[in-house]
């Protein structure tokens, strides 16, 4: 071999260590890298889970909290309404025929002031006649739930039962501010005022 050979072979085999050094340096190099990647991927991602853990437990307790808020809104509202369209249901009932009655107490009031007359005329077998017909009204009106207002001179003068028409002069001290004379009966409809009574008040 000549000198010239040698020598390229010699830088050959020098050319081509250095380049397997170079290689396996930097396959060591790459692997270490990798290997910190992945250490240092791992030590995020743990963290990451057990907070993605806690928070989607937290996230369904405050789901379920909502919903439980929400079932006992709903419940609360059903309940109202079935206590409120039960009492409208007996509002109803009770005031069912109120138009009817209503218009049948001018005919108490006339049998009222019949009465009156006939028995100022002295016409006994008329005036028990006429009385049996007015009882037998006011038995079948009050079981329909009316009621006569029990109203007397001295009384107290209560807005919610009469209605003043006028105010006199009260005959004496003690009647002053109190009802006087009653000028039209009241009734209430299963307690409720269908017809204030018309009273004079003492002034």
């Amino acid at each position: 071999m000549g000198i010239g050979k040698l020598f390229d072979s010699i830088r050959n085999k020098k050319t081509n260590k250095n380049m397997s050094d170079q290689n396996i340096h930097e396959e060591l190099e790459n692997e270490n890298i990798q290997e910190n990647v992945q250490e240092t991927e791992n030590t995020v991602e743990q963290p990451q889970e057990e907070t993605s853990g806690k928070s989607e437990l937290e996230i369904i307790k405050e789901q379920l909290a909502k919903e439980k808020d929400q079932y006992l809104r709903l419940f609360a509202e059903f309940d109202n309404y079935k206590k409120r369209t039960s009492r409208e249901r007996m509002d109803i009932f009770k005031t069912a025929n109120k138009e009817v009655i209503t218009s049948l107490l001018p005919v108490l009031d006339d049998f009222g002031r019949a009465l009156t007359q006939i028995e100022k005329s002295g016409d006994d077998s008329l005036h028990q006649g006429v009385e049996l017909i007015n009882n037998k009204l006011i038995e079948t009106l009050r079981g329909k739930g009316l009621k006569q207002m029990e109203v007397n001179p001295g009384d107290d003068f209560n807005t919610d039962l009469h209605e003043a028409i006028t105010q006199i002069p009260a005959p004496t001290e003690e009647l002053k501010g109190k009802i006087v004379d009653i000028v039209e009966t009241g009734y209430l409809l299963n307690d409720v005022v269908v017809r204030y009574a018309k009273v004079v008040v003492g002034l």
